[in-house]
């Protein structure tokens, strides 16, 4: 699939999430639907839970504090914005950032498993615990990040996500370490 063609395969999902067709409650509630962003070829993707209130006011994922942290961490491995896709399980924002809903989950994840379908990414980094336990449920975050999972012919890396980075510097260096595996893991998924 041409890198056209992708992207006028993830604009149809994009529109139907900004219609709001999918009847949650917030997302009548929020002001901008976060879609996702970034190169639509890309090999990576990223994966977080739901979009928080600079996300809602922007219609971007990752553009708070957690967002710059991100941006740093790929600096850290030689990537950009424009080399990855970042995406959330929930493409609306839950009043106060509560945590989503299984309901809200179950609605919004058809949206984000046609993004992974179309972008094809060799990686998909799963962001916190609440992204892993969707893709892999029963894991514990503590214990699994930093380990590469196939499921579905899709290859998983969860990792803390970048908020508990910024609030535990023990989480920082852990999610530093991780983080700087990225380039092996894709290299070897080529071979």
């Amino acid at each position: 699939m041409t890198k056209l063609q992708k992207q006028a395969k993830l604009e149809r999902i994009a529109k139907a999430i900004q219609s709001r067709e999918c009847g949650l409650q917030i997302a009548l509630d929020c002001q901008n639907p976060v879609v996702g962003d970034g190169n639509p070829q890309a090999e990576l993707m990223f994966v977080g839970e739901a979009p928080g209130a600079k996300e809602d006011l922007l219609g971007r994922p990752f553009v708070g504090a957690s967002g710059k942290f991100l941006d740093q961490m790929l600096e850290s491995i030689g990537l950009t914005r424009e080399d990855v896709f970042v995406t959330n399980i929930v493409k609306y924002r839950p009043p106060k950032n509560r945590d989503p809903s299984p309901h809200e989950i179950a609605v919004c994840l058809p949206y984000l498993v046609s993004q992974i379908a179309v972008i094809k990414p060799r990686l998909v980094v799963l962001l916190g615990r609440h992204s892993m336990n969707v893709f892999l449920p029963k894991l514990k975050i503590s214990e699994a990040h930093g380990q590469i999972f196939i499921k579905s012919k899709i290859t998983f890396l969860p990792l803390y996500h970048p908020a508990a980075a910024l609030y535990n510097s023990k989480l920082r260096n852990t999610l530093k370490a991780d983080f700087a595996q990225i380039a092996n893991i894709l290299e070897k998924s080529k071979a």
